[in-house]
């Protein structure tokens, strides 16, 4: 049962963080609702504890995309579906259309904003390798102060975040990513649609003359958080793409998730899924490039 619960709607942003700053009761930010509501429906230990929501789903300063010095910024409430529809997220971050695209169903994509995919932080955030491997960052405010941090500093372990009391994510920051840049998405569940992620893959590269200039590589699901795996990527840079050695990263994949994760009951069929499935985006992106 639903429990009851107190709503506050604040008109703007300064209204939101003056809640934020001065209540001594458990506030919990919403915008789609799509973690909360079914949360508290389920008595969930993430969201029981709430006595106020405050609902940020009409405030103009934390909605829309723009796009202007070299980066695209995303409001925090901005919907999945807003941002499929848009035509500058469609030009300059396909990865990230096409994993928004994959979440729930479209009554889901029209409710559930791609700040609330994350700050819950849990390990099937189907955004946060698409958001990694373009190098993401958030704001974040109080009312006493204003930082900026890269996602992958912000996401702390499953469920945890850097985010404080009284803070609340405005908006996400991505560098445009240069035109020589290729990338893929890939998405596995229990079944086609409205399914949580079993395995989440986001890469991104550029060759230069048939070498690997650079590549950007992320997992989620299969990883405890959302991960970029830094030395892979430095493994790869700089060598001659061919089968043999798209065979061997692909491989090496599973190496560094085991490095995360340990030997867990689900690797021995996870591990093969994800390192076929890395060589197989490898090989598209690659005949892609040429």
């Amino acid at each position: 049962m639903m429990p009851l619960i107190e709503i506050l709607t604040p008109k703007n942003l300064n209204e939101v963080l003056s809640i934020l700053s001065n209540h001594d009761k458990v506030l919990k930010i919403i915008a789609g609702g799509t973690d909360v509501v079914t949360g508290l429906k389920q008595e969930s230990n993430r969201f029981i504890d709430a006595e106020i929501l405050i609902d940020i789903n009409h405030i103009a300063e934390v909605k829309g995309i723009e796009q202007r010095n070299g980066k695209i910024s995303i409001g925090a409430a901005t919907t999945f579906t807003e941002i499929y529809k848009n035509q500058i997220a469609s030009k300059e971050l396909p990865i990230l259309k096409k994993a928004v695209s994959t979440i729930g169903s479209l009554q889901i994509r029209n409710r559930a904003t791609i700040a609330g995919n994350f700050v819950n932080n849990a390990p099937c955030a189907d955004t946060v390798p698409a958001l990694l491997i373009y190098n993401a960052t958030i704001e974040i405010e109080s009312i006493n102060s204003k930082r900026e941090i890269s996602l992958q500093e912000f996401l702390q372990g499953p469920y945890k975040t850097q985010l404080k009391k009284d803070e609340i994510v405005t908006r996400i920051n991505i560098p445009v990513p240069p035109k020589t840049f290729v990338g893929d998405f890939y998405k596995l569940g229990r079944r086609q649609a409205v399914a949580i992620s079993r395995i989440t893959l986001a890469v991104l590269m550029e060759l230069k003359e048939n070498n690997i200039n650079e590549i950007r590589i992320a997992s989620g699901a299969a990883t405890p958080i959302g991960t970029r795996f830094p030395d892979l990527e430095k493994f790869a840079e700089g060598k001659v793409v061919n089968d043999n050695f798209l065979r061997s990263l692909a491989s090496k994949i599973g190496d560094e998730i085991i490095k995360l994760t340990g030997l867990r009951w689900s690797s021995e069929y996870k591990l093969p899924v994800v390192q076929q499935m890395f060589y197989q985006m490898l090989n598209r992106m690659t005949k892609r490039i040429k």
